[in-house]
């Protein structure tokens, strides 16, 4: 995935640069223009890129927690507040146990 992501992201920056260089021999602001925005883009998947991967070892971590409160055998109300630890969400009365 992430040979297939850096293609793009080279990809992308070669058509910006090709932008900007012909931008500059025709004098013309738009085609600065799109070249800065095709490059701000490819940065932006690279940011997007890396903040999933800390998101999936974070998801990742928050499973293994969860698995380990399963097997306590605890009451699935004590269980719901315990994975919602943060009081301040006001979702988080709407997990009920099933009766």
């Amino acid at each position: 995935m992430l040979l297939l992501i850096l293609t793009i992201v080279i990809a992308l920056v070669a058509w910006a640069l090709r932008l900007m260089e012909r931008a500059v021999k025709v004098q013309e602001f738009s085609l600065m223009l799109a070249g800065v925005l095709v490059a701000s883009s490819a940065a932006a998947l690279m940011g997007v890129y890396f903040l999933m991967g800390n998101y999936v070892v974070y998801m990742g971590q928050v499973n293994q927690q969860v698995a380990g409160m399963e097997s306590l055998d605890m009451p699935y109300s004590i269980y719901a507040s315990a994975v919602m630890s943060d009081s301040s969400d006001p979702m988080a009365g709407w997990i009920t146990p099933a009766e």
